[in-house]
């Protein structure tokens, strides 16, 4: 099978502290980040160059051994910001093991993460401060010391800045506990929960070694250096989010923080954003948005007719594309060079839309288990439909595959993690003779290029015993302009299920298209498309019942449709 070949060059990183170090001397003055201050209708923004960086984590971390954390849990939980970057890479580089928490955790769910992780200690938002007051009367949470982000004036509860400047006057009077501490690399340093789509979220374990194979697996294919402009859009809980920060990081590139989904084309502009890691919702969206706005100006041939000129100069070494399409670079801030889609399938219209315009858009595949990446599309390998091929050190194979080549794909390498978290036994479901079974069903063609056909768990299974894939319907769904989501599943009818969808339509897009369209012509007009897409599937594919609405589904902070909550609400 055709694996990657080495693109660009990268040191063999064995842990996350090399990495952070590698960094701090090669971009030195370099802005690592840039912070946004708001003040009243005073707006400033504060750099923090990779020196600076590194120096505060020095700090932080002398400051946390002090307070007898070394070998500790520290649980962090907030949405992305500096502090919790500084907080994360801190711990992991030297004091113990990091919990990150999804910031949309109930209060319930929060506490049930800190008593399983047995975390001693908790970084948190000022948000947080009711929740973690309660935490303290809870008998089953651990936590012994709580340190807030942002200041506050509470007992018991130690501000980020403080620790800061103690652990600045502990390194200049000689404590080098910090600066000393060994890394073990094949370690747990990393407890992280699953977004658990289906099911209670497991809590995976992952060493240095697991993480930095990761990022230099992704180094050798995907481009970035210190003139990139990088925005942290993924939650930094998920591994997408994080591993993403760091690969950014190991670039020099500078980090920046969006200011919420209605901002994101903004905050592209205001920042000059050359690359940027999404889910495929977000770019789908915004891609949509993008055509609508091109068909309104009444330019959807000239933009074909462009497309066409373009590729074939394409063919001769010529690029005109970012020329050529100036004024949609220009809706998407004017720099955007590289677009990474991942957590779930893309739209293939969108991204060979965007590649056809100058912005580079791979497609990439993963799971929390996997550090998290197991393969990729990247300047030299794009096939559309296809999640690419696997990484350099990554063995991927089809176990058990049906007359189709299809069937579960299962992984092999050094960023395989380390196993569940307490739970022997989910353990060794999925990690048999050194493979990670990743519940995911797919094919491999010929060129080595991997296919997703769907989720074990969401296999869709009639009374006559045909198989069906609901994401594959779902793509063809999503193709349809007003459709903002969709979930197809089975319907109980009688003895057997009735092949259904749940299409979220774009309120925006309907009031603009078809003004005084009522909801019962609405539905009609759906089904006729949805019929249209029968049209094309075998009958055993064929979907048989709709419901539409425009309020939106249940969903993971990675956009991915907590599909059991949605079906157990239908």
């Amino acid at each position: 099978m055709k694996t990657y070949n080495k693109i660009y060059e990268m040191k063999d990183f064995k842990n996350i502290r090399d990495i952070i170090d590698n960094s701090a001397k090669l971009y030195s003055s370099k802005n690592a980040f840039i912070i946004k201050e708001k003040e009243g209708k005073n707006i400033k923004y504060k750099n923090i160059t990779y020196k600076e960086f590194k120096n505060q984590i020095n700090y932080l971390g002398t400051a946390l051994i002090e307070l007898g954390l070394k070998d500790k849990r520290v649980a962090i939980i907030g949405k992305n910001r500096y502090e919790w970057a500084l907080a994360y890479f801190t711990v992991l580089n030297g004091v113990g093991v990091t919990v990150p928490l999804d910031k949309g955790l109930k209060e319930e769910e929060l506490i049930s993460c800190l008593v399983r992780s047995k975390a001693d200690c908790i970084v948190f938002e000022k948000e947080y401060l009711d929740i973690m007051k309660k935490s303290k009367e809870d008998k089953n949470v651990n936590l012994k010391k709580y340190i807030c982000m942002d200041d506050v004036k509470e007992e018991g509860i130690e501000n980020l800045s403080n620790l800061l400047k103690d652990g600045k006057k502990l390194l200049e009077k000689g404590n080098k506990e910090y600066l000393n501490a060994i890394i073990d690399e094949e370690k747990m340093a990393s407890i992280i929960f699953t977004s658990g789509t289906t099911s209670v979220s497991k809590a995976v374990m992952l060493s240095h070694k697991n993480i930095a194979s990761n990022i230099v697996d992704m180094s050798y294919v995907e481009y970035a250096d210190d003139t990139d402009v990088n925005m942290a859009f993924l939650p930094f809980h998920h591994t997408f989010g994080s591993t993403g920060l760091l690969f950014f990081l190991s670039h020099g590139s500078t980090n920046v923080f969006c200011d919420g989904l209605r901002h994101i084309q903004s905050n592209l502009k205001e920042y000059k954003v050359t690359v940027f890691v999404c889910v495929p919702l977000l770019l789908e969206t915004m891609y949509k948005k993008i055509m609508a706005q091109v068909e309104k100006q009444g330019k959807t041939k000239l933009i074909k007719y462009g497309v066409k000129i373009s590729k074939f100069l394409l063919k001769f070494g010529i690029d005109i594309r970012r020329k050529l399409f100036k004024e949609i670079i220009d809706n998407l801030g004017g720099e955007l060079r590289f677009i990474v889609s991942g957590a779930s399938a893309i739209d293939r219209k969108v991204a060979e839309g965007l590649n056809n315009f100058g912005i580079l858009t791979v497609q990439g595949y993963g799971l929390t288990e996997t550090s998290p990446v197991l393969a990729a599309e990247n300047i030299k390998t794009i096939k559309y439909g296809s999640v690419g091929i696997p990484m350099l050190n990554v063995d991927i194979k089809i176990d058990n595959p049906d007359s189709e080549g299809i069937g579960e794909i299962i992984a092999k390498g050094p960023n395989v993690m380390l196993g569940y978290y307490e739970n022997e036994e989910a353990t060794n479901e999925v990690l048999k003779d050194g493979w990670f079974h990743t519940g995911d069903l797919g094919y491999i063609d010929k060129d080595g290029f991997i296919f997703i056909t769907g989720r074990k768990k969401n296999v869709i299974v009639l009374k006559n015993g045909k198989n069906i894939f609901p994401e594959e319907l779902e793509s063809l769904i999503t193709s349809l302009p007003y459709v903002e989501e969709n979930m197809v599943f089975g319907k109980p009818k009688d003895d057997d299920l009735l092949l259904s969808v749940k299409v979220v339509y774009n309120e925006e897009y309907v009031k603009e298209k078809y003004p005084n369209i009522s909801e019962e012509d609405l539905k009609a007009m759906i089904w006729n498309d949805i019929k249209e897409i029968n049209k094309k599937l075998p009958n055993y594919k064929h979907i048989k019942n709709l419901i539409i609405t425009n309020e939106p589904m249940i969903k993971t902070t990675t956009a991915k449709i907590k599909r059991y909550e949605e079906e157990k609400r239908l």
